[in-house]
């Protein structure tokens, strides 16, 4: 097939921040076209049935960071989207049969924390302002285009223009936001607590799709990453789309075929054209030719760069730069059709209770996280796997037959390079059974009560999802990789260094999570250049 079509702009990649910057275009009155190697819309941001009868989202699993205006501009509520609130809170279950339990009143929280150490109701409480503050500032950063590292007025403008969102931070609380961008997850809490469990938990929280040691300096950032979001009007909650993940990129879908859009399925992109220095279309893989002056990537940077563009027209530096762009997030994603809920020794019972509609984490300790990160990075994987379970059947039973639930379980640490070569193909079905015993330690009836499940490794969320080393961010969220550096000095802007071609997807500012703020960031900078393609 080599048939030629024409359009204003092209978007490779149909995960939610391609489907983002091609619903901003299209608002705006571009003819788009969205093109997705899979056959579903949404990469990482989908509902599949995993088990017959069984179905939940695939990798992406809770909603908390989406932008309320992109929800609001795309109208993705009048397309279908419905988020469920989860009220459950974080419980994180312990070895000893104990658990320490997160929920939304920090009153409650606090007379926990008291009962064992006054300190750290005290310091919980000084976090919780620090964490409520830096949240507001990084809501204002995510939202600003990053400033080059180029020199001139512009940009110089525009570091102040972001520097001025600092303004919402006091004296001492400058001091600690930039505790959280600097520091190692380990460092900044022991300075704070004393509990181990309550270390544990937040340490996770911090080490969510970040396959770093939490002694590692800069290791924190990512928790305060994972605090700017909102659902429904409510700063700092989470909840699930009905339907799961892909209940927002099947809204984000209608929402642009009603603008116009056009969205390829099953079709990969075998190479950005590019015609007297600038881009000028896509070639698909089965031959089709789809031509227009703007071209977007929501796809890592290294996929765009070092496989779909020819090398000679990118300098040795950028070159570089890309072939070094770390992506190791260490997750392994799992979901288990279950006969009967979990029934925890820290809260026993297998009828339905607050923790089950919420998060049940296995984090018990610091120790617990360097233990489980040093095994990944010498043995594989961690043999005392971190898990994070949310059972989506608890807030939305119709994800599974009735009385039957569902589990989700993101899971750390595990790289994507395996000691002398061996191929995570050999150990998928291993290793799930590891996980599953791990939970067992937990909650006994776990093991015997699944009924299937599916395993994803790095390998299969690289291969299937398109998720290089099976980064679920794109790229490593570490300082040398992020804001005016994601993904490279120069770039950073949403532009490369071929005229037309952009990028719009988590390899770029703010990065990784399901805001599709990299995508609305990236239609706004095209936007503004628009009259130099259309």
């Amino acid at each position: 097939m080599n048939a030629s079509s024409s359009f204003d702009a092209v978007i490779v990649g149909g995960g939610h921040n391609g489907l983002t910057c091609a619903g901003y275009l299209a608002r705006a009155g571009l003819r788009v076209a969205v093109v997705e190697r899979r056959s579903i819309v949404g990469g990482a941001c989908v509902t599949e049935e995993f088990h017959p009868g069984f179905r939940n989202s695939s990798c992406a699993y809770l909603v908390g960071l989406l932008a309320p205006e992109v929800i609001a501009d795309l109208e993705l509520h009048r397309h279908g989207l419905e988020i469920l609130e989860r009220e459950g809170g974080t419980l994180s279950v312990l070895p000893d049969g104990r658990s320490i339990e997160l929920l939304g009143d920090k009153a409650a929280v606090m007379q926990q924390l008291a009962a064992e150490s006054p300190s750290d109701a005290r310091a919980y409480a000084e976090l919780s302002a620090l964490l409520d503050v830096s949240a507001t500032v990084m809501r204002a950063i995510a939202r600003e285009r990053p400033p080059e590292l180029t020199g001139g007025w512009g940009e110089l403008l525009q570091s102040g223009r972001v520097g001025w969102h600092l303004r919402h931070l006091s004296r001492e609380q400058r001091a600690g936001f930039a505790d959280l961008m600097l520091k190692s997850l380990a460092d900044f809490l022991d300075e704070r607590f004393d509990s181990e469990a309550f270390k544990g938990i937040y340490g996770f929280k911090g080490l969510v799709g970040n396959m770093v040691s939490p002694s590692a300096l800069g290791s924190a950032y990512v928790l305060l990453h994972h605090v700017f979001g909102e659902v429904n009007g409510k700063r700092g909650k989470w909840g699930q789309p009905r339907g799961g993940m892909g209940g927002i990129t099947q809204a984000m879908q209608k929402s642009l075929e009603a603008r116009g859009g056009v969205v390829h399925l099953g079709r990969g992109v075998r190479e950005v054209i590019v015609e007297k220095g600038r881009a000028a279309g896509v070639a698909l893989d089965d031959g089709t030719v789809l031509r227009a002056r703007i071209i977007a990537s929501s796809v890592n940077p290294r996929l765009l760069f070092l496989k779909m563009l020819d090398s000679s027209l990118l300098d040795s530096a950028f070159l570089r730069r890309l072939r070094n762009w770390r992506c190791r997030s260490g997750t392994f994603r799992m979901n288990v059709a279950l006969s009967e809920l979990p029934d925890f020794i820290a809260r026993p019972g297998r009828q339905m209770q607050r923790h089950h509609a919420g998060t049940i984490a296995i984090a018990p300790s610091l120790g617990y996280l360097e233990t489980a990160y040093d095994d990944a990075r010498h043995r594989g994987w961690s043999r005392r796997p971190v898990v994070s379970m949310c059972i989506p059947t608890a807030v939305e039973p119709e994800l599974a037959p009735k009385g039957q639930h569902i589990a989700g379980l993101f899971c750390q640490h595990f790289s994507p390079d395996l000691p002398e070569g061996a191929s995570w193909d050999d150990h998928r079905d291993e290793v799930a059974k590891l996980v599953i015993d791990t939970i067992g330690d937990y909650a006994p009836n776990f093991p015997a009560s699944v009924l299937g499940y599916s395993a994803l490794t790095p390998l299969d969320l690289e291969t299937e999802y398109g998720l290089v080393g099976g980064d679920i961010f794109h790229g490593e969220m570490h300082l040398d990789q992020l804001f005016s550096l994601r993904p490279a000095a120069g770039h950073a802007a949403y532009t490369s260094p071929v005229k037309g071609l952009f990028q719009c997807g988590s390899g770029t500012h703010p990065g990784g999570g399901v805001t599709g703020l990299p995508g609305r960031n990236a239609a706004r900078e095209i936007l503004k250049r628009r009259r130099e393609f259309v």
